[in-house]
């Protein structure tokens, strides 16, 4: 008999570009039951019936999440970015409900700063994440770009023309670059992870890891 998956239950409060973007696409997930929390009446109105349930309601008032028994979620998204007051005080609030993992939208420095000192557990700034990914990007010859903490950074590319034909072993690629090589896709064909014994094709899409200036120059030999 076929063990049951548990449902993930996710409490998205605010329902603008963002928290709506990321609410839908938790749905899409299938194993996921999603609250949309705000309290414009719009702005709920606009994901009723696409979400697991939607409600209006003050963010602010420990009283009103309670009701919603928000403390009960396995996790919540704040993504309250442009009042920065709701935000601060949304994110105390969950805090003091003991929620075990907050996810918080900040729109600047400063407001991600505020939040990590609150304890909030998960801190992300779309808009300028994607900024920076968008400049590497730009810079380099790359097709995507990942970067985690203290400068690693995972990058998509084509192989430099000097590898093509070449088992990776015999490539030196992490010697002279200072990068590995982690998979590695055929045209029409899905990533693989690369081995020593992977031989490189003209055509090919790589998928690179290491410190972000070594991934960028290696994207420019292609």
């Amino acid at each position: 008999m076929a063990r049951r998956t548990r449902t993930l239950d996710v409490a998205v409060i605010g329902l603008g570009r963002f928290g709506t973007s990321l609410a839908l696409e938790l749905m899409q997930a299938g194993d996921t039951e999603v609250l949309g929390i705000d309290s414009d009446p719009a702005a709920a109105q606009a994901v009723n019936g696409r979400l697991t349930h939607v409600a209006i309601a003050d963010s602010t008032s420990e009283d009103a999440l309670r009701q919603l028994s928000v403390q009960e979620y396995d996790r919540v998204v704040l993504g309250i970015g442009s009042h920065l007051e709701a935000s601060i005080l949304t994110a105390s609030v969950l805090l003091s409900l003991g929620i075990p993992n907050i996810w918080a939208k900040a729109i600047t420095d400063a407001h991600a700063r505020i939040l990590r000192q609150l304890g909030v557990h998960h801190v992300v700034q779309p808009e300028h994440d994607m900024g920076a990914k968008v400049a590497h990007l730009v810079r380099g010859r790359m097709l995507d770009f990942i970067e985690f903490d203290d400068g690693f950074a995972m990058v998509k590319t084509a192989p430099p023309r000097e590898t093509v034909g070449l088992r990776l072993g015999d490539t030196g690629i992490r010697q002279k670059y200072g990068v590995t090589v982690v998979a590695v896709k055929r045209p029409g064909e899905g990533f693989t992870y690369a081995t020593a014994d992977t031989v490189v094709h003209d055509g090919d899409t790589l998928i690179v890891s290491g410190l972000i200036p070594e991934t960028e120059r290696f994207s420019e030999l292609t």
